[in-house]
């Protein structure tokens, strides 16, 4: 036959838990690039990238991509960011318009909560960190930028109320989505939604030069992972 069809089982299963992962990522950032050719929205641009990209941990959660691919993954992404405060390499991601770490943490903590809940064989409670920072901080900034007109300030660094309930909000449906389908419908479970919620949401506003994105995944993971061992044990 001139044709033939490519043999998948050929393939080691370690590739292909990779170029899943890869290719998700590369069609966000492909997303992001046509955005910012037509649409021109620096923050639209960073928004589909931080939501987008983080998603990943449920392919890795999924697939049972082993930890040392994703901390492998978040050294290199982290050394690309500190790069690109410096050089003009990711000028669509970082351009905050303001002095941040964001983008650096934002890679960091991947790798932190990947090691620590891998490695415990609980990797629900990494998917349940990186996606409040995603999901949570994400869409916090854009409802608060488009419809925050109540306002407060921390730290010299103005807040809106509509975009922190936004957080909460968001931060306990992802809470309550990864411990009821993880744990179970119980009241406890969806007590220690709501109060990881309300820290998260805490994290977010008591936050500066971008650090929330390193407090936000860790503290939420960490609560989550210690209360339901308290609570459910």
């Amino acid at each position: 036959m001139l044709i033939t069809f490519f043999d998948f089982t050929s393939i080691p299963v370690l590739w292909l838990q990779i170029a899943s992962a890869a290719i998700w990522v590369l069609l966000i950032l492909l997303i992001a690039w046509v955005v910012n050719r037509f649409a021109h929205e620096p923050e639209i641009v960073r928004k589909i990238v931080h939501i987008g990209t983080g998603n990943v941990i449920l392919i890795a959660w999924w697939l049972d991509i082993p930890a040392s691919v994703g901390i492998t993954a978040s050294i290199l992404a982290s050394a690309i960011t500190l790069l690109s405060y410096r050089l003009p390499i990711l000028p669509g991601i970082n351009s905050v318009g303001r002095q941040s770490l964001g983008t650096f943490f934002y890679s960091v903590s991947f790798g932190i909560l990947v090691a620590w809940f891998w490695y415990l064989q609980q990797p629900q409670y990494a998917a349940l960190g990186i996606l409040i920072m995603t999901w949570g901080d994400g869409l916090a900034a854009l409802i608060g930028q488009r419809f925050g007109t109540h306002k407060y300030k921390v730290f010299g660094t103005e807040k809106s109320w509509e975009g922190s309930l936004t957080m909460m909000l968001v931060s306990y449906l992802v809470s309550s989505l990864i411990l009821v389908g993880t744990q179970g419908n119980s009241w406890q479970t969806w007590v220690v939604s709501l109060v990881v919620a309300f820290i998260a949401t805490a994290l977010e506003a008591f936050s500066f030069l971008g650090i929330d994105n390193l407090t936000v995944p860790l503290g939420s993971a960490a609560l989550a992972f210690f209360l339901s061992q308290l609570v459910l044990s």
